[in-house]
């Protein structure tokens, strides 16, 4: 499956045993060798009461992560198709908290990503030694990787670092997104986001994702830069994303007393459906 070109393997562990290892994961997402994917999804029981389902998030690398936007709308879709659930609305536990998708009626699918986090501890972000510039309610901090670069950073239940580039298409993604993601200051490492401003409901985003590298569109990420822009006084909800893969749209009303609820909305793809000798 896939969300405007960040593409999955799905997997249903409710009607099969699955067991991932490291070998397996790294095998499944070869796109040579393999299937193909930016990251694997597993489908689980919930383990707790109040939720539907649990969702577990796998990068190309083997490593398992908090969070991902994109394939939360592949994920009800899916479950779905799979004859798991007639709900169109579901409750999805993930290692980054709640999540709630939803199945609209024209096919698109609007999810719940949950408040976003500043707290530097929360992402995590070391600040020891920095000193952030506030630009209207958002800090901006300026880390070295070989050259400065001034990042917002925040947490959509995964880190991100998102900077402003005049053009994103010329923007420094495939070198600098490596030394963000891997930057010391980040110790789970985090996900580079490269936002360019096209006007107050409209940007163009990369993103080079945590243990995946670059991919052709990131939930999380739209999600992160869309916030750090209305804080920064650059964005007014809603706004339109425009990855290489296709276009999302979020939405997130800033509130100084607390942090609102993020709404991502987008498509849901699926491309094929088979089985694999492991």
């Amino acid at each position: 499956m896939h969300g405007a070109g960040n593409d999955f393997v799905m997997l249903n562990g409710i009607a099969q045993r699955i067991d991932l290892s490291t070998a397996l994961l790294r095998a499944l997402a070869d796109r040579r060798f393999g299937v193909g994917a930016d990251q694997i999804l597993l489908v689980e029981a919930a383990c707790e009461a109040g939720v539907d389902f649990r969702y577990r998030i796998f990068n190309s690398d083997g490593g398992e992560v908090e969070q991902c936007g994109n394939g939360a709308r592949c994920f009800v879709k899916f479950v779905r198709d799979e004859g798991l659930t007639e709900k169109s609305a579901i409750k999805v536990q993930t290692l980054g908290g709640v999540i709630e998708p939803r199945l609209q009626a024209n096919g698109e699918v609007s999810v719940d990503m949950g408040r976003p986090r500043f707290d530097p501890a929360d992402v995590p972000f070391t600040t020891t030694g920095l000193t952030p510039v506030i630009e209207h309610s958002e800090r901006l901090w300026t880390i070295d990787i070989a050259h400065p670069a001034t990042v917002a950073v925040l947490s959509m239940g995964n880190p991100h670092a998102v900077q402003t580039v005049n053009d994103v298409e010329l923007a420094a993604v495939l070198i600098d997104g490596p030394l963000i993601e891997q930057h010391h200051r980040f110790p789970s490492r985090v996900n580079a986001g490269f936002m360019q401003i096209v006007d107050r409901h409209c940007i163009r985003l990369r993103v080079w994702e945590r243990g995946a590298g670059e991919t052709l569109a990131c939930g999380t990420g739209a999600c992160a830069a869309v916030v750090s822009g209305i804080r920064r006084g650059l964005l007014d909800t809603p706004v339109k994303v425009i990855a290489r893969g296709g276009e999302l749209t979020v939405e997130w009303n800033n509130c100084a007393t607390a942090a609102q609820s993020v709404l991502m909305t987008g498509s849901a793809t699926t491309v094929f459906v088979g089985e694999i000798d492991t």
